[in-house]
């Protein structure tokens, strides 16, 4: 799953370290999600079955703070678990099953920087649903990180193959069902709150993850070799629940804004976490791509 940034006033400035503290572990720690899944592909595990193991360890997780944020809180209406259900299945579980699909087929590199795109895809659906226009500024910013990715999937294309196309276009798909969420999530963020609707959208997710194993896997499958185990225990841990939180927390100390600002270290951190751990090429186009990314999202959320 991609991380949550909903939207949030800026804290005083007292708090100012703590909350960019807090957002820097968070962005490496969801970067690392892609490098984990990856180093367990290694031995033999396929991605129904691994994203189950990541979700049937944070589901208890994900059940616990959906309970702890609900305390004091009116009760759902049928309405609202619809909505819940809509945002868990778009937001987090088929974003989820869509990009460790793509993770078996491209880089790490390439799927950080493709989900990276994901603000320059709120802004297609803002203007494709509401009608919103799109400044000179912003399409300039647009093509510069879209730039970016093509000539890192050119390389992809050099080293992986064919199958390239098939796994950007799968983490490509896991970028838009997320930008949909975040899209259609803001009324509920207002309404149940940002650690409630993320606890109880992302238990849906959990749920619907179990249950595609179970519907698409044998029992046997589930023998996985140890390190699957333990390399799942800490995605759940650290990658997945660990970063919602500390996310959520930099936000009310720092606000949106500024989180989504240092989440850019995120693709720096799986660039020099996938060349350290996965022995992923480094290369000039690689960087360059990287920075034309960086630097056209950045542009974005400056002139927005």
């Amino acid at each position: 799953m991609s991380e949550p940034v909903p939207a949030s006033p800026p804290a005083a400035s007292s708090a100012l370290w703590p909350g960019l503290l807090l957002a820097t572990l968070g962005a490496i720690a969801f970067s690392g999600k892609a490098i984990i899944a990856k180093l367990a592909y290694r031995h033999g595990v396929d991605a129904i079955t691994l994203i189950m193991y990541r979700m049937l360890f944070a589901l208890p997780l994900f059940v616990m703070l959906s309970v702890w944020a609900s305390r004091g809180k009116p009760a759902l209406h049928s309405r609202d678990w619809r909505v819940v259900a809509g945002l868990g299945f778009t937001g987090y579980y088929l974003a989820s099953t869509l990009d460790f699909m793509g993770l078996q087929y491209v880089s790490a590199s390439l799927e950080r920087l493709i989900l990276y795109l994901n603000p320059t895809l709120v802004l297609a659906l803002g203007v494709v649903l509401f009608q919103r226009r799109v400044t000179r500024r912003q399409l300039i910013a647009l093509a510069v990180s879209y730039g970016g990715v093509l000539l890192v999937f050119g390389q992809e294309l050099t080293h992986v193959g064919p199958h390239a196309m098939l796994g950007a276009a799968l983490v490509f798909g896991s970028a838009m069902s997320y930008a949909v969420y975040l899209v259609l999530s803001g009324e509920e963020v207002q309404r149940l709150g940002a650690l409630r609707l993320t606890g109880l959208a992302s238990t849906v997710a959990c749920v619907l993850c179990i249950a595609q194993f179970v519907a698409l896997r044998p029992w046997a499958a589930m023998a996985v070799a140890p390190e699957v185990i333990g390399l799942s225990l800490l995605n759940a841990l650290v990658c997945t629940f660990a970063p919602v939180l500390m996310v959520m927390m930099a936000i009310e100390r720092i606000g949106a804004t500024l989180v989504a600002q240092t989440g850019m270290i995120g693709p720096m951190s799986t660039l020099l976490m996938s060349v350290l751990l996965l022995g992923e090429p480094f290369t000039a186009g690689l960087a360059a791509g990287t920075g034309l990314v960086i630097a056209g999202i950045w542009m974005l959320a400056k002139w927005r």
